[in-house]
């Protein structure tokens, strides 16, 4: 009878799980937060063309230098934009498909993947 009173809470190796296993979400939250602030940044940038008079893009190179102009203001090198873009352009609006993964290593040969497969009509400003 005395044994269930006893029991108050979780122990030591209890409370040493736990923190074990929100320091491994965490950890992977930290690393992964990163690529998906940039996904943020590039999806912002695609979509205000549409609504940027000063950007001037008319062609499909000035498109992809916006892109770049944009990636450079934001730090964002670990993606290949020849690679992870595809644009295309008819009826004065321009067909956008980003389509690229990042990875980052968790644990010795494990990685997190990530990957963004997204289209865009954006209309010419």
């Amino acid at each position: 009878m005395t044994f269930a009173r006893s029991q108050k809470g979780m122990g030591l190796l209890g409370w040493m799980i736990t923190a074990a296993v929100v320091a491994f979400f965490a950890s992977a939250g930290f690393k992964m937060f990163p690529h998906y602030m940039d996904n943020a940044a590039l999806e912002k940038t695609i979509t205000g063309i549409e609504t940027d008079k000063v950007a001037d893009v008319r062609s499909i190179p000035d498109f992809y230098a916006h892109v770049r102009k944009a990636m450079t203001v934001n730090a964002i090198t670990g993606i290949d934009l020849e690679k992870a873009m595809e644009v295309k352009l008819d009826n004065n609006e321009f067909r956008v498909h980003l389509k690229y993964e990042t990875r980052e290593a968790l644990i010795q040969n494990l990685d997190l993947v990530a990957r963004f497969d997204k289209e865009y009509r954006v209309r010419m400003p």
